[in-house]
């Protein structure tokens, strides 16, 4: 879901699990011919640069592109990303990665501490914190707009405004299925959560309520 548009220097930066496929879907209708995409569900596109070809999804890191692109392009084109509150993206991950099982509709508290005490996860692209897609070396937020998925038609229609594009229609695509994320944590599970997306927590100034 990586997309670089030359004809409107502009740089998404997808982070799982924070509506990438909706904002994709709204930016394709404006990509030009010249125009560049990583993605791998629904389709596949791989960004024309040797660095990515063997990545299997769509989900680039920024320092990654910056590298590939220059300073200068970089520094010229608008790079925006979307990021969510940790805790209800990790409930959407759990409904996703066990949508086939059901496990996490039939007994969704065992599910998640399931997914948290397996070590296969850890390096999951979709389970990796938000913060690793878009902070630079010395640790600081890169990107030029991080957007909100509590505000996420507002701060996607700015983006597009501020291009010149009529305001987008963005539609729910690959949404997982589940209810209000709170109503899911136990203290426990909502304290480990707290401790491995701490990062996202503090760069984002996000909390559990």
């Amino acid at each position: 879901m990586t997309i670089i548009s030359h004809s409107h220097q502009l740089i998404f930066i997808a982070i799982p699990k924070t509506g990438t496929h909706s904002v994709r879907r709204a930016l394709r209708p404006h990509l030009a011919e010249t125009d560049e995409e990583h993605v791998s569900l629904f389709e596949k596109k791989r960004l024309p640069y040797p660095e990515f070809a063997e990545i299997g999804h769509g989900h680039l890191r920024a320092t990654d592109l910056r590298k590939v692109l220059g300073e200068e392009t970089w520094s010229t084109y608008h790079s925006f990303c979307v990021v969510r509150n940790p805790w209800e993206r990790f409930v959407s991950y759990c409904a996703f990665i066990t949508r086939k099982s059901e496990d996490f509709q039939k007994d969704p508290q065992a599910t998640m501490q399931r997914i948290l005490d397996n070590p296969w996860h850890e390096d999951r692209v979709l389970f990796l914190p938000q913060s690793h897609f878009v902070r630079d070396e010395n640790g600081e937020t890169m990107v030029d707009t991080v957007c909100r998925m509590e505000r996420f038609e507002d701060d996607i229609t700015a983006i597009f405004r501020e291009k010149g594009l009529p305001p987008p229609s963005l539609e729910s695509v690959n949404q997982s299925q589940h209810e209000d994320f709170r109503q899911y944590y136990t203290d426990s599970l909502r304290q480990q959560i707290a401790k491995r997306y701490q990062e996202d927590i503090e760069r984002f100034g996000y909390s559990f309520s």
